[in-house]
């Protein structure tokens, strides 16, 4: 691990200004990448090992979807892995309440540690299976990244919106197969094409809502 973290730093600036957000948020967002960094190296919590790459392909990729939470209260982040998108949005958006949810024993003892380590009070770690998670309340919106299939999401963790709720996918190219398959009750509400400073690859963010009952 030779890169010097901080020697990041004008690379994330410059990619945050791309995206409209402020560059003070490199020194939190800095801070949780020393960590990931030097977890990953025992614990492989990240198939992306280089620090540098994890600027584009991790932090800002995560963050292209801030302007489509950052009016919501709370966001349920599901197989969240390493934090992510969930610990970049919670930086990002300190108003809202981000719940991880997480199964895998070491990702939850790392994410729990980096809640405590960044001082990330609006972040909550859920260790649980997604279809077990039951926190008796429901989310504004649940949100993936490279977890499963659009479908596959909302039998897992489709209990979890409440009845405006929404699931914010993040995805590569358009899903249209998925989008052709999704359960009854859900509907395609919109596909956003985003942006990724760094990154040469296609990404969306498809949005997905539950259909409201009939009057």
């Amino acid at each position: 691990m030779s890169t010097d973290i901080d020697t990041l730093r004008p690379e994330l600036a410059a990619g945050l200004e791309a995206l409209g957000l402020p560059a003070a948020l490199a020194t939190p967002l800095l801070a949780y990448l020393a960590l990931l960094a030097r977890w990953n190296a025992t614990y492989n919590l990240t198939a992306i090992r280089d620090p540098r790459d994890m600027v584009a392909k991790h932090l800002l990729d995560s963050l292209a979807m801030q302007p489509f939470v950052r009016d919501l209260r709370t966001l349920a982040d599901l197989g969240t892995g390493p934090g992510l998108p969930g610990i970049p949005l919670a930086i990002a958006t300190p108003g809202l309440q981000v719940t991880l949810v997480e199964s895998n024993g070491k990702k939850a003892r790392f994410l729990r540690e980096a809640a405590r380590q960044l001082g990330l009070g609006n972040v909550q770690v859920a260790e649980s299976r997604i279809e077990a998670f039951r926190p008796g309340t429901h989310f504004d919106a649940i949100t993936a990244r490279a977890l499963a299939t659009l479908p596959l999401i909302l039998e897992l963790g489709g209990h979890l919106p409440g009845p405006g709720g929404r699931l914010l996918a993040m995805k590569g190219v358009v899903p249209d197969e998925e989008i052709a398959t999704l359960p009854a009750g859900w509907r395609l509400a919109a596909v956003h094409p985003l942006r990724v400073p760094g990154l040469d690859a296609e990404r969306h963010l498809v949005e997905v809502a539950r259909d409201r009952p009939e009057a």
